[in-house]
């Protein structure tokens, strides 16, 4: 039986989570957004019972906290939805990662057709951009820095930290993407300075078709985040639609439990991880570890088998475990990864990359067992 390992892609729905959901569909008919009999009201409760709980997890407050459809959509919102305010106050300049999400540097491109200046950083060869380098960069017309938390590729933590606390003292917009941090990085993001926030639920055992776009309150005022969709006045005229109940309640379960078992999942993926590079170590391939191991999520590992294809080894190793070379959103047709590019690596070692992803309610034993067995494949490919 193959073994599941692109948890970076979309994590396995949790049975509570299912549960949860399940049980909405079967007894929860109304629209949370009437306001005329009890099976509305029924529902609205459901879908701010989920607010209150993704409030929590990211430690924010509950009117903070707009629901979407997942972070594809938060982040063109938060990038896109700032295009007439930008245009009203002359401040067109935004700085973006070269490693960002295709979500926020197609989002970002397509300002550029309006008229926006889009100054893109690149990231060292370690993968971890540069704070100094992304506020060196800030000018007087700067709108918006954007930069992800963790890379859903390398797995590498990002300085947001840093370049948080600073634009925290000046009037630019920042938004950080933490589809890959939330629900793991738990404290760090508790403690983050932004404006903006995307997350997804189904990174975190979640449902897939729902998200969120965390707007944090400055002196009382909301991001000038303005609808890229029209037809209803929901989320408080930011995003139109009804409101999906059931996974908005899966979202929100997902949420708590997050945040009941984060620090216990941290330790176990640490204890997988650093398995996995001992039998590395402990093998003859040849291979190189892409993106900077001390600042990295324990669980996410970006290898290179050196002279292998890692089509050919996803191929090859595909009836016993599930493994990617990149991202989803890019994978139907294979093409070089954009962030090992932007990190400077060479054509040899971007093209043999594979990246397996995992979470705590994996079988240890089993992911090893089978990392062993893609090891001795690769193993035959070099002989």
């Amino acid at each position: 039986m193959s073994i599941y390992l692109d948890y970076n892609a979309s994590a396995p729905i949790s049975s509570e989570v299912l549960e949860c959901m399940i049980d909405v569909y079967r007894n929860c008919t109304g629209n949370a957004d009437s306001r005329t009999h009890s099976y509305g009201e029924n529902a609205r409760d459901l879908v701010e019972t989920a607010r209150g709980q993704a409030a929590s997890l990211f430690g924010v407050k509950k009117d903070e906290i707009f629901f979407t459809s997942g972070a594809t959509e938060s982040n063109n919102l938060a990038i896109l939805g700032l295009q007439k305010y930008g245009l009203e106050v002359g401040r067109k300049h935004l700085i973006v990662t070269a490693i960002e999400h295709k979500a926020v540097l197609e989002a970002a491109k397509h300002l550029e057709t309006e008229g926006f200046e889009i100054e893109l950083v690149n990231p060292g060869q370690d993968g971890c951009v540069s704070a100094d380098d992304i506020l060196s960069r800030v000018r007087k017309d700067t709108l918006l820095v954007s930069v992800m938390h963790v890379n859903n590729e390398t797995g590498v933590i990002q300085p947001v930290d840093q370049i948080g606390e600073a634009l925290a003292k000046t009037d630019v917009l920042f938004h950080i993407d933490a589809t890959q941090s939330a629900g793991k990085l738990v404290s760090e993001i508790q403690r983050l300075s932004y404006r903006m926030m995307s997350f997804s639920g189904h990174k975190m055992h979640g449902p897939q078709g729902v998200g969120g776009l965390i707007l944090r309150k400055k002196q009382y005022r909301l991001p000038p985040v303005r609808p890229i969709m029209f037809g209803g006045a929901q989320e408080h005229g930011i995003r139109p639609g009804t409101l999906p109940t059931a996974l908005i309640a899966g979202l929100g379960k997902a949420c708590e439990l997050a945040e009941q078992n984060y620090t216990d999942h941290q330790q176990q993926n640490a204890a997988i991880k650093s398995r996995l590079l001992k039998l590395l170590a402990e093998s003859d391939v040849a291979y190189s570890i892409n993106g900077n191991p001390d600042h990295c999520v324990s669980s996410t590992l970006n290898v290179s088998f050196l002279g292998v294809s890692s089509e050919a080894l996803m191929l090859a190793t595909r009836q016993y475990c599930g493994i990617a070379n990149g991202s989803a959103c890019t994978s139907s047709t294979y093409q070089h990864s954009h962030v090992l590019l932007a990190m400077g690596l060479p054509d040899e070692r971007i093209e043999s990359a594979v990246r397996i992803s995992w979470d705590a309610d994996v079988d240890a034993e089993e992911i090893l067992r089978d990392f062993s067995q893609m090891l001795n494949t690769v193993l035959n490919f070099t002989a």
